[in-house]
């Protein structure tokens, strides 16, 4: 195998473990996303502090953007808006039980704006319908 099969291998192999990490996220928000739209989460979102008229946009951008990180597109928008919830998450309702997510910490929303950020910096990857349709940058 010369060098530049080697690097075409490595390369493909990135794109692959890129996706994974998009695949997850997007995954792990469809499913807190979808809960979200069951009327308890009025509740919860009063408990929080929210008003709870946020209830259906909050699972709308988590669904919907779940699916967008999933297919790659519009991946740097929706990952200033993980990174927004995220933040909330840790801050405001997570950050007095303490790190640790066994005692309802914020170790756990930590580690997905991490890979969040990773997502916002990278852009969508090729393995994206941003890459395979033209379209502005922005939506990458």
């Amino acid at each position: 195998m010369n060098v530049t099969q080697q690097v075409t291998k490595t390369n493909k192999l990135h794109e692959i473990t890129y996706w994974g990490i998009r695949a997850s996220v997007g995954v792990i928000f469809i499913v807190y996303g979808l809960q979200k739209f069951n009327p308890i989460w009025k509740e919860y979102l009063i408990g929080f502090g929210l008003p709870p008229e946020l209830q259906i946009p909050i699972a709308l951008a988590e669904t919907i953007g779940g699916i967008f990180l999933i297919i790659g597109f519009m991946t740097r928008i929706t990952g200033v808006v993980f990174s927004v919830i995220l933040l909330d998450a840790i801050f405001h309702i997570r950050w007095e039980k303490g790190f640790l997510i066994s005692q309802g910490g914020w170790d756990y929303d930590l580690a997905l704006l991490a890979m969040v950020l990773f997502v916002l910096v990278t852009g969508s990857g090729k393995i994206s319908i941003a890459s395979k349709v033209k379209i502005p940058n922005l939506l990458h």
